[in-house]
Formats: C-alpha cells, structure tokens, sequence
C-alpha cells in the first residue's frame, strides 16, 4: 500500500482544506469533539465552516506554512487556533487540552517531520530533473 502525503491522509482523518496557496501555506480546519473517546473530525467547506455555530463542537483550524529563507531553504511552521460553539464546549475543550497538549506537540513534531521529508523528496526530485536537461515544471 503506498504510503499517503500529509495532505491525503488529513483528509481521511476527516480535514478539509480552508485554504491553501500552493507550495506556500494551507490551512485545515474540522468540527468535532475532541474531548470524546473517539472524536469525529469532519470537514466543512470555507463557508460553513466560518458560520458553524452549532453547540456542542471545538472548530479547530491549523495551518502549515513554508516561509523562504533565502534561495535553497525554508522553514516549516504551524499554528492551530480552536474556538467552542458555546461555554460548556470551552469548558471540556479546556480539560482535555490540559490533559492531552503533550501528546499533541509529538503529533504535531511528527508532522513537521512528515512535511521536510516530503520538501526534500520533492526538492530532490527538482534536481534531479533539472540536472538531466529537463525543464522544471512551474
């Protein structure tokens, strides 16, 4: 079975894409209810999900973008922002991020990791095609 990029697997984890500038920067975004045994993520279009307000959910959103650092390198950065649909939402949001930050900064070390190793395939590949006289794809 091949193995998936981050894009294809956060979609199977239930992500959808909220934004994206390609090669540059996107944005995932779900409702759910993370504090459960066994959340459901699940993706809503831009729109929807800017206007979701049912109680009960976390609208989380998280981005990974790639800021240039001169002409050979980059560096990969994420950010994740939650707002609950309502006060007791923000109080079992509040428990379980007490409970379960640190395993999600190695999810999210994890990640990161995932997206150099496909930055440096990819680069590699560009190279390898430059370096055989066929042009890069723009």
């Amino acid at each position: 079975m091949p193995r998936l990029g981050l894009l294809e697997q956060a979609k199977l984890w239930g992500w959808g894409v909220l934004s994206e500038d390609r090669g540059r920067e996107i944005i995932f975004g779900a409702v759910t209810q993370p504090w459960r045994v066994r959340p459901v993520f699940r993706a809503l279009s831009p729109a929807e999900f800017a206007a979701f307000k049912e109680p009960g959910y976390a609208k989380i959103a998280w981005t990974l973008r790639a800021d240039p650092l001169g002409s050979a390198k980059s560096m990969a950065c994420t950010e994740t922002r939650v707002v609950t649909t309502d006060p007791v939402s923000r109080a079992h949001f509040r428990r379980y991020w007490a409970l379960s930050m640190p395993g999600i900064v190695l999810i999210r070390l994890a990640a990161l990791r995932l997206v150099k190793k496909e930055a440096e395939a990819t680069r590699m590949e560009m190279t390898e095609t430059t370096e055989a006289g066929i042009p890069k794809e723009h």
